[in-house]
């Protein structure tokens, strides 16, 4: 179809100026954006503050990332067609569904080990793929770390796109996410601008996670695409399969968390520390499973797990985040 002699395009779909040599831009300028979303400009500097449309200023001008862009329109999908919740009552199985954790990993075995007539589950699906899997009535818990636009916040946004409305989330902990390195740093990376350098090498995470996310987003700072670094497409499931690619010799760096580097014996450059949260619909959240699940989180034997691991902090484990406690005196 065609308005005014012009191509319509479908709103996932570059236009044809925006393909260059059978390839699409990787970055867009405003115009383009506005285009591509069929909106005003003014309107694109309202979604960059308000809505967290990815974007970077290069001398002045904002710069969009094709890729990036696309993912911030799926994340910002509502309006989902209504699913059956084909979770039965709760009958000794425990399923929890979303980003790897290591101390996580520890947990679900002590709960299995704690209460050996239930049994937990985990499904390695990423951050988001745990947020849809509780949308789709698949899992009990969902584990998702997703830092939202500006870093000062995590999961919420996410959630409520997906879910239609914010879930009880409580938090699992603080954990340092860094680049894990080779022990004595052989090739002398500083920081996330030296993953663009010729002689390095990186292995991703899944699209989708919380790790690749914050990735994306520090490449964004730098105006670096993540296309022209060494091993970005090269992706694993889990923090531990960073490092034990390090350790083969296979790549010289890649995101993950502390804990990974100090089972592993690599060197680890810090990032920032992020909050890793439990996600759980009002409907599941009394289950029998859920609230013993919970339960192990204020048990000394999980505070003993620390003992062997490193890059936690456990200062607000088990408490709400959403809905908070009331500050007020009854």
């Amino acid at each position: 179809m065609k308005k005014g002699g012009r191509k319509e395009t479908l709103p996932n779909e570059a236009p044809d100026h925006l393909i260059q040599g059978g390839e699409k831009k990787e970055f867009m300028n405003t115009r383009e954006i506005a285009e591509f979303l069929d909106l005003n400009e003014k309107m694109i500097y309202a979604l960059i503050a308000e809505k967290g449309l990815p974007a970077t200023k290069v001398t002045g001008k904002w710069l969009f990332p094709t890729r990036l862009v696309k993912q911030w329109l799926e994340n910002e999908t509502i309006n989902y067609p209504k699913e059956g919740n084909p979770l039965p009552p709760y009958h000794g199985l425990l399923i929890v569904c979303g980003s790897n954790d290591i101390l996580l990993d520890k947990t679900i075995a002590l709960f299995n080990k704690i209460y050996p007539e239930n049994v937990a589950v985990f499904g390695n699906l990423g951050s988001m793929g745990g947020i849809r899997a509780l949308r789709r009535g698949f899992c009990h818990i969902a584990s998702s770390h997703l830092m939202e636009a500006g870093g000062g916040e995590y999961n919420f946004r996410f959630a409520e796109n997906e879910l239609g409305h914010l879930p009880a989330i409580v938090n699992f902990c603080m954990r340092e996410q860094g680049l894990l390195i080779a022990r004595g740093n052989p090739k002398t990376i500083t920081g996330i601008k030296d993953l663009a350098r010729e002689d390095v090498t990186i292995v991703n995470r899944s699209v989708g996670t919380g790790t690749r996310l914050l990735l994306d987003q520090e490449l964004l700072k730098l105006g670096l695409a993540g296309d022209r670094i060494n091993g970005y497409g090269r992706e694993v499931q889990r923090h531990v399969d960073v490092g034990m690619e390090i350790i083969a010799g296979r790549v010289d760096a890649g995101l993950a968390i502390k804990a990974a580097a100090t089972l592993l014996g690599l060197d680890f450059i810090p990032l920032r520390w992020e909050r890793f949260d439990l996600l759980i619909t009002r409907e599941r959240f009394f289950d029998e499973g859920v609230q013993l699940f919970m339960g192990v989180l204020h048990d000394a034997r999980f505070r003993e797990l620390l003992l062997t691991l490193d890059g936690y902090d456990l200062g607000i484990c088990g408490k709400m985040v959403f809905p908070q406690e009331s500050s007020k005196e009854k």
